[in-house]
C-alpha cells in the first residue's frame, strides 16, 4: 500500500505578506529621507564657514607676502582651493579686507571681517 504524504509547503510570499513589506519600507524612508537632507544643509553650512575662515588665513599669508590684502574672487588666493560650488568673494580696504562665502544650497552665508570682533559672523 501506498502512503500519500500531505504537503503544506509554500512555494512564495502572499500579497498581503509583500505589500506589509513595503509599506514598511516606506515608512523608514519617510523617516530617513527629511533627516538626510537636513544633515546634508548642515554640511553645506559647514563647508560654507571652512572656506571664510580658510580664505581670512590665505588672505594673511597673501598680506606677509605683498604688504596688501588681496581683493577679488578667492580662487586666485595663493594655496587657497574653494569648495565645489561655494562662491567666495574678498574686498580689501587699505587695513582691513572681508571675504563673503555662501553655497545655493547651505541655509547661511558668512562674512569674514578683519574689523570686527568676532571675526566670522554668518547669518
Amino acid at each position: 500500500m501506498r502512503t500519500r504524504v500531505a504537503r503544506n509547503s509554500r512555494a512564495g510570499f502572499t500579497l498581503i505578506e509583500l505589500l506589509v513589506v513595503i509599506a514598511i519600507i516606506g515608512v523608514l524612508a519617510a523617516i530617513a529621507i527629511p533627516q538626510f537632507l537636513s544633515r546634508q544643509g548642515k554640511a553645506y553650512d559647514a563647508r560654507v564657514m571652512t572656506d571664510a575662515r580658510n580664505a581670512a588665513a590665505a588672505e594673511e599669508a597673501y598680506f606677509d607676502d605683498n604688504t596688501a590684502y588681496y581683493s577679488g574672487p578667492c580662487d586666485s588666493l595663493p594655496g587657497m582651493s574653494v569648495s565645489n560650488g561655494v562662491s567666495c568673494m574678498a574686498t580689501a580696504a587699505g587695513p582691513t579686507f572681508s571675504v563673503q562665502t555662501s553655497h545655493p544650497a547651505a541655509s547661511r552665508s558668512c562674512t569674514w571681517s578683519s574689523a570686527s570682533s568676532p571675526s566670522l559672523s554668518c547669518f
